[in-house]
C-alpha cells in the first residue's frame, strides 16, 4: 500500500498535498496509544493510517495498553455510561481503571513529539506528559452527546490536561478549557473490507457461510453490542418479512477490550430462536473479505445504533453503492443524508418502513447507492483523514516555530 495507489480515487493534487503537509512537520516523532490492536474502527484506521504517515516521513508508531479482566469490565462500563447507558463507575473501579495506566507508563515508549491517545482507556497516560512528550492529543472516538455526569467529571481533569480534544462530529464537543477539534473517521478504499471483489469470490463467501442467496438479504454489520440494537434490528426485520420475503444477516466480531460480546450475542441467539431467515455470524477478526462480501452480496445495509461515535460501517457499505438503513444517532448523518445518500431512521417501525421502502423500488434503492458512494469519495476515503490529521500536527507546533523563526 502506497500513497499513489490512491490517485485513481482521490486525484493527484490530494496527494501533492499531502506530501506538502508532511514536509512542513519536519520528521516530527508521533506515538498512537489504544487499547487494542484488532477489533473496531480504531484499530482499522490504525493499522491503515501508520504505514502512509511513515511513507510521508514521520517517525510514527503504535503503542497499545496492557489490561487485565477487571479492566475491561470497568472500561466498558465507563464505555456504556459516557454514551448514556445508566452505568455505575464504583471507586474500586475508577481505581482500576488509573492503575492500569500507571503500570503501563513503564512499559510504553511514550518519548514522542505528539503523543496521541485514542478513547477512554488509556486517556490517564496523560498523567506522564511532564516526563516525556510535547504535545498530547485525546481522540474521543464515541459518542457523548447523552453522556452520563459521573463518567464525564472522571474522565474530565485528564481530558483538561491534552493539548486538544478531537470528536468525529460536533454534537460530542465539551465545555472544555482546552481546543476541541472536529475530524471524522475515514475508510481505505484499497483494504480487504473495502476493495473490489468478483461476483465468483461473493458467491463463494455466502456459499462457505452458509447463507442462501434465494432472496433479498438485509445485513448489519456491527460488535454484538447493545449499543448497536442487534435485537431491534431482528424486530424490524420480523416487520418487513410480513409483506416481504428476505433474510437478514447480522454479522459481527470479537475485540479484546470488549467483554460482553459473547452475552449479548446469547440474548440475539434466544430472541432468534430456529427461525431459518437470520443467519448470526461471530466473525474472526480477520475476516475482513467476508465482510466485504457480506455487504456487496447485500440488498440493504442497516445499521440501528443506538449510539454512535461515526458508524464507519455506514461509509463502508454506502462506498459499496448500497442503500443505507441506519439510525439518526452521532456521526451516522454525517454520512447519510436523508432520502440522499441513505435512510435515517428513529425506531423499530421507521427502520421496518425504510428497509421496505429500498427492497420494494430498487431504482431508489439504486440513487441512494450511487448518491452514497460520491459522498463517501468527497468526504470519508483515508487520504482526506491523513489530510486533517497532518494539518492538525502542523497547528501544534505553530506557536512553537514560530517564537523559533522570531529568534524567542
Amino acid at each position: 500500500m502506497t500513497l499513489d495507489q490512491y490517485r485513481p480515487f482521490v486525484g493527484p493534487s490530494t496527494l501533492r498535498e499531502l506530501r506538502w503537509l508532511a514536509e512542513h512537520l519536519n520528521g516530527r516523532r508521533i506515538c498512537c496509544v489504544n487499547a487494542t490492536k484488532t477489533g473496531g474502527g480504531v484499530a482499522e484506521i490504525l493499522h491503515r493510517m501508520i504505514p502512509l504517515l511513515r511513507e510521508l516521513g514521520l517517525d510514527v508508531w503504535w503503542e497499545v495498553l496492557e489490561g487485565h479482566p477487571a479492566f475491561y469490565q470497568a472500561t466498558k462500563k465507563l464505555h456504556n455510561a459516557l454514551h448514556g447507558k445508566p452505568e455505575t463507575l464504583t471507586p474500586e473501579m475508577q481505581q482500576t481503571l488509573i492503575e492500569v495506566n500507571q503500570r503501563n507508563l513503564s512499559r510504553l515508549n511514550l518519548d514522542a513529539d505528539i503523543v496521541f491517545i485514542h478513547d477512554p482507556q488509556p486517556i490517564a497516560l496523560v498523567e506522564a506528559r511532564r516526563q516525556v512528550g510535547r504535545h498530547w492529543l485525546w481522540r474521543c472516538h464515541i459518542d457523548l452527546t447523552y453522556a452520563q455526569r459521573d463518567a464525564w467529571e472522571f474522565l474530565r481533569p485528564y481530558v483538561q490536561r491534552y493539548d486538544a480534544a478531537v470528536y468525529s462530529a460536533p454534537a460530542f464537543a465539551r465545555p472544555l478549557a482546552i481546543r476541541q477539534i472536529l475530524i471524522a473517521p475515514s475508510i481505505d478504499p484499497l483494504s480487504d473490507k473495502n476493495k473490489e471483489l468478483s461476483p465468483e469470490t461473493i458467491n463463494d463467501v455466502f456459499a462457505h457461510l452458509g447463507i442462501p442467496q434465494d432472496r433479498p438479504i438485509v445485513t448489519q454489520v456491527s460488535r454484538f453490542d447493545y449499543l448497536k440494537d442487534p435485537i431491534g434490528v431482528v424486530e424490524a426485520f420480523r416487520l418487513v418479512r410480513r409483506s416481504i420475503r428476505c433474510r437478514l444477516v447480522l454479522a459481527g466480531g470479537p475485540a479484546s477490550d470488549d467483554p460482553e460480546g459473547e452475552e449479548i450475542l446469547a440474548k440475539v441467539r434466544e430472541r432468534v430462536g430456529s427461525d431459518p431467515d437470520i443467519h448470526l455470524l461471530m466473525l474472526p477478526p480477520d475476516s475482513h473479505t467476508e465482510i466485504n462480501a457480506l455487504q456487496r452480496g447485500s440488498t440493504v445495509i442497516v445499521q440501528k445504533s443506538l449510539r454512535e461515535g461515526f458508524g464507519l460501517t455506514v461509509a463502508e457499505a454506502l462506498w459499496k453503492g448500497k442503500s443505507v438503513v441506519a439510525s439518526a444517532v452521532g456521526g451516522i448523518p454525517l454520512q447519510v443524508k436523508h432520502r440522499y445518500s441513505g435512510l435515517l431512521v428513529h425506531s423499530i417501525e421507521g427502520a421496518a418502513h425504510a428497509i421496505k421502502q429500498c427492497l420494494r423500488n430498487p431504482e431508489f434503492a439504486k440513487q441512494l447507492g450511487e448518491n452514497g458512494r460520491e459522498h463517501v469519495r468527497q468526504n470519508f476515503l483515508l487520504t482526506r483523514h491523513l489530510r486533517d490529521y497532518l494539518m492538525m500536527f502542523l497547528t501544534l507546533g505553530r506557536s512553537e516555530d514560530m517564537m523559533t523563526l522570531n529568534g524567542s
